[in-house]
């Protein structure tokens, strides 16, 4: 696996980290937080099947759009578009004053992001060697 995806990844897996412990949290949870930090587990790891497939990485928030620009990932576009549209919506919504994301809201975007990662781990390339070694 090349070290620029294996960067991506690393990001996207302290993003879930960060997304469930600040979901988990006793104390004060930021739900907020947990929201932003879904969506960008799987808007960074779609980045990392980019990088594998050496496509160019655009400075895009939206999953659907992002995803859509990977051509092994046509399929999954359309099964995953209404939990790419919610976490979309995530990337900015709680973001600043005025709204703030529920425990409901938190829960639904890890949920998301739990189903995103399920299915785009299918297209990333084992750490050993290509995508098919890994099917």
């Amino acid at each position: 696996m090349k070290s620029a995806v294996k960067a991506w990844l690393q990001k996207a897996e302290a993003d879930a980290v960060s997304a469930r412990r600040e979901f988990r949290a006793r104390k004060r949870p930021n739900f907020d937080s947990a929201c932003f930090h879904a969506q960008q587990c799987v808007e960074k790891t779609i980045k990392a099947i980019l990088e594998s497939i050496n496509q160019p990485i655009r400075k895009v928030h939206d999953l659907v759009v992002l995803l859509a620009e990977c051509p092994p990932c046509s399929a999954l576009t359309e099964l995953l578009r209404n939990d790419l549209e919610l976490l979309s919506q995530y990337a900015i919504a709680f973001r600043y004053p005025g709204v703030d994301a529920t425990r409901e809201q938190a829960a639904l975007a890890i949920d998301a992001m739990d189903r995103c990662r399920e299915q785009l781990a299918l297209l990333l390339p084992s750490p050993g060697g290509s995508r098919e070694q890994k099917k």
